[in-house]
């Protein structure tokens, strides 16, 4: 159910006469901007869910310890 060569072929014909040869660097450009620029947003997404994955384990760790000095007072 992929895009075949014909459809690409026609697509790429739509959007020339659209938009015209000049103003399809531009597009391009711009859309690979984007795509860069949401694939930074994803990794820094995932890699602050690591850290406060790490966060929270640390947290657990260091109370059971904080409360037993407490007890133990």
């Amino acid at each position: 159910m992929g895009l075949g060569t014909t459809e690409l072929i026609l697509i790429l014909v739509i959007v020339l006469v659209l938009f015209g040869a000049r103003k399809l660097p531009e597009i391009g450009s711009g859309l690979a901007k984007g795509i860069k620029s949401f694939r930074k947003v994803i990794s820094d997404d995932s890699g602050n869910e690591d850290d406060r994955e790490k966060e929270d384990t640390q947290a657990k760790e260091s109370e059971p310890a904080s409360r037993d000095d407490n007890k133990a007072s």
